[in-house]
């Protein structure tokens, strides 16, 4: 019996190594987040359609953690526009944004992708994006304010940022307000 008692211990023993180095692993996996991607020649937002490259302001992409499909967007604004829909606000998505305090507004460099969720952005300021008005991104508040005082608009952070912030900014009369169209205007 005593050997019968040992060798369980061992069985034990063995059995709690490999699941506690299992789930040592599972938390390295779940704490390690995707890379941004380059935005290439030819990549289209996946909100609008339009080509990337070649606008102005800041641009942002999304990472589903689940399968790593890259989403692209032509500018902050319709990131957010995407990412704060009832079917995407829950989801586990890992989110970059240009830090424009590192990069120059006609032309974003993509080595100055950083992590939305920590950036702060500018709403309402006077400079425009691909899209016309859009959230300037900066990775430290101070950037933000600064930015804000040359070209006006209010810094928030990434949780701030609402659908209101976006609807009410965009110009009268642009493709975006199409949502707020009732049933029987699009019937005539």
């Amino acid at each position: 019996m005593t050997c019968t008692n040992q060798y369980l211990r061992w069985v034990f023993l063995i059995l709690t190594t490999i699941l506690l180095a299992a789930c040592g692993n599972n938390e390295e996996q779940a704490n390690t987040r995707p890379d941004p991607v380059h935005i290439a020649s030819g990549d289209e937002c996946h909100v609008c359609g339009m080509v990337i490259e070649g606008f102005p302001g800041p641009k942002g992409e999304a990472i589903t953690e689940k399968d790593q499909h890259v989403r692209k967007f032509c500018s902050t604004r319709d990131m957010f526009a995407w990412m704060l829909q009832p079917e995407n606000v829950n989801r586990a998505h890992t989110l970059y944004v240009h830090d424009m305090a590192q990069t120059q507004w006609q032309s974003p460099d993509d080595t100055a992708l950083i992590d939305a969720r920590e950036a702060f952005f500018v709403v309402g300021s006077e400079r425009d994006g691909a899209m016309g008005p859009t959230l300037a991104s900066f990775a430290e508040e101070a950037a933000a304010e600064a930015f804000s005082k040359e070209y006006g608009g209010q810094v928030l952070a990434y949780g701030e940022v609402t659908l209101e912030h976006i609807n009410t900014e965009m110009p009268q009369g642009d493709m975006h307000d199409m949502g707020d169209m009732d049933a029987s205007a699009m019937e005539q």
